[in-house]
């Protein structure tokens, strides 16, 4: 059982989809996803992790001053259509065949970015997997279809 995203997109791990927009976020600049509304649990300070580094005792430290700006909210970004896709459900629901192009520029961007080498845990090689969901979104906009995720 995984995501299976419609157009050829993704069909892999839940886990993986996860560990593949965190390293988006990462290249991109932007903050941890474990920080983010939607992601951020205020129950586990002490498993919070970026990427695969756990922040241990600089987030305990920090605690108290963290927990009066977290979650950080997406709309204190500056837009991107790629923020779509990394605040987007894991299992349920599409991304617009309007908006498919424009998230397939943004991923478009960060290729060079990526690790040209695998990845851990399902995933393969961090550029593929790039371009693989980059030809699903194009697929989708040509044919003025949502992307699914499922």
């Amino acid at each position: 059982m995984g995501l299976d995203c419609s157009h050829d997109a993704w069909h892999g791990a839940y886990s993986a989809f996860m560990r593949w927009r965190r390293k988006l976020a990462e290249v991109a600049g932007l903050p941890p996803l474990d920080l983010m509304d939607g992601f951020f649990d205020g129950e586990e300070y002490g498993t919070l992790y970026f990427g695969q580094k756990p922040l241990g005792d600089v987030w305990k430290s920090k605690r108290e001053d963290l927990e009066q700006t977290l979650p950080i909210s997406w709309d204190c970004l500056k837009p991107s259509a790629l923020h779509e896709l990394l605040n987007h459900s894991d299992c349920d629901g599409q991304i617009e065949s309007s908006r498919c192009g424009p998230i397939a520029d943004a991923l478009e961007a960060l290729l060079p970015l990526l690790p040209s080498g695998d990845a851990t845990g399902h995933i393969g090689n961090w550029r593929d997997k790039t371009a693989a969901f980059v030809s699903g979104l194009r697929l989708a906009a040509e044919r003025n279809e949502p992307l699914t995720f499922g």
